[in-house]
């Protein structure tokens, strides 16, 4: 089924970070599956308008750096293509950006389709009578467009997660915090305590994986910055490194520009809204203390209050040789696939 409508619509969602389940159907309705890889952009866009300012503002846009990744890594990888040859070739890519400029379009704006050829998939169209248009329009809500796109992406993970679950894991889980998480098939249990629970996906070359910990609510001192980082390095020397007496920790300072000498570093920190309920995301950089491993981390922190007790989502990459974006992203995912119980004891 086509639905088709501005995009304003659905960024007033923009406002907090909110869980969308409505993506999709739960099959893809004898639609063809999507195509392409994740993060993955195919811009339909003529050569006038890709080799000028349009052009200029999708880049800049869509392939800024992600943050906090130590690497350079865009937000979405671009591929472009000429709308004859989208014709022919790629209607069923699983995110489609299309670019027209025309005198016929009065004002600058976004339309957004779903399951146009293939599921799940979402097709924007963005269109202007101008050049200059699109580049104010783009300006004014680039972060938006990003958001719906980045949705997009979130939504797929949370379609395969609820058919795809790792049904032993997620009752470990709850067993030990009382909560309700669908974990994708593919993460394994690393280790369990009655306040701690490590999980991984492993592969060649890299791993993603997370670890939950839970501890008693004291007040807003337990939710500050220091306390949290506090929290964090406690709980994660509890997952051992390659090496005998090595464990995980939190990064407290980098090399300045010039690589002489260290300076202070901190993790970012946030509060976001999540469905109804209030998290505080931090994002930094971890590492290994008596061996050389790091990378990113993202955490999501809650306070649940019916055990009074403060409960973590933590989640890192280790992928030395190649990209950790997508790892990452399918990581901060997870948090959409918690839900408290009504009932919740501990």
């Amino acid at each position: 089924m086509k639905r088709l409508f501005n995009i304003a619509i659905i960024l007033l969602a923009a406002v907090s970070v909110v869980g969308c389940k409505n993506f999709n159907t739960l099959s893809n309705g004898g639609k063809k599956t999507a195509q392409g890889a994740p993060y993955e952009v195919l811009v339909v866009c003529q050569a006038p308008e890709w080799e000028g300012a349009v052009g200029e503002s999708l880049r800049s846009l869509l392939e800024q750096p992600v943050e906090m990744i130590n690497q350079n890594e865009p937000m979405f990888n671009v591929l472009r293509i000429t709308p004859n040859d989208f014709k022919n070739m790629l209607p069923a890519h699983r995110n489609i950006l299309k670019v027209l400029v025309s005198s016929k379009v009065e004002t600058a704006s976004v339309a957004v389709q779903y399951d146009v050829e293939s599921a799940p998939q979402i097709v924007l169209t963005l269109q202007g009578p101008t050049q200059q248009s699109l580049v104010d329009y783009l300006d004014a809500n680039g972060k938006n467009l990003l958001y719906v796109l980045e949705m997009a992406e979130r939504d797929r993970t949370i379609r395969f997660a609820e058919h795809h679950e790792a049904k032993a894991l997620s009752e470990v889980i709850g067993n030990v915090f009382g909560i309700r998480m669908k974990v994708p098939q593919g993460y394994e249990l690393r280790s369990q305590s009655d306040d701690f629970v490590w999980a991984s996906y492993e592969f060649p070359t890299s791993s993603q994986g997370f670890f939950i910990y839970s501890y008693p609510y004291q007040g807003k001192g337990s939710l500050t910055a220091d306390d949290l980082v506090r929290m964090r390095n406690l709980f994660a020397a509890r997952i051992p490194g390659p090496s005998a007496g090595s464990y995980m920790t939190t990064v407290d300072k980098l090399p300045d520009a010039e690589a002489k000498e260290y300076v202070p570093f901190s993790p970012e920190y946030r509060t976001v809204k999540i469905g109804d309920r209030a998290w505080i995301e931090m994002r930094g950089l971890w590492d290994v203390e008596n061996d050389f491993m790091g990378g990113p981390f993202v955490s999501y922190t809650t306070v649940n209050e019916q055990t009074g007790r403060v409960l973590t989502l933590d989640c890192y990459v280790y992928s030395p040789k190649y990209g950790k974006r997508n790892y990452l992203r399918a990581l901060e995912h997870l948090v959409y696939l918690i839900d408290f119980p009504a009932a919740a004891s501990r």
